[in-house]
């Protein structure tokens, strides 16, 4: 059998990553889901004497949750947090999945990729 031919396969490789590239410059933690809303993967850390964002990087938004991981505290004090941070009603925030993980994802209602990744960004205490 033939070897593969490399000279099209590079071609169509090459082609396709530069506009992703182009489009994308948010940390893979932030999703868009059509029409106006924004998925935030997060990795929540209850049982902390302050709510604070630690890290901001493609894995996941790192937030300090000052609420006891119980009856559904930590989640109920997350979404607040993530709505005052954010600048939004806390309806328009809720638990997309994760709601008895420390990994969850986080949707946020009728707002813009920019202005989540502008609040979160300003918001975030990391180095």
């Amino acid at each position: 059998m033939a070897p593969a031919k490399k000279g099209k396969a590079k071609s169509k490789e090459d082609a396709s990553p530069q506009p992703a590239a182009a489009k994308t410059n948010f940390p893979a933690c932030l999703r868009l889901v059509p029409p106006s809303s924004v998925a935030i993967t997060i990795h929540a850390k209850p049982g902390s004497k302050v709510a604070t964002i630690t890290d901001f990087n493609d894995e996941a938004l790192g937030v300090q949750i000052d609420a006891p991981p119980k009856d559904g505290e930590a989640n109920a004090a997350l979404l607040e947090y993530i709505s005052s941070v954010i600048g939004v009603k806390k309806r328009q925030v809720s638990i997309g999945s994760g709601s008895k993980s420390r990994d969850k994802v986080v949707l946020v209602e009728e707002v813009t990729l920019q202005g989540v990744f502008d609040a979160l960004n300003k918001a975030c205490k990391c180095s």
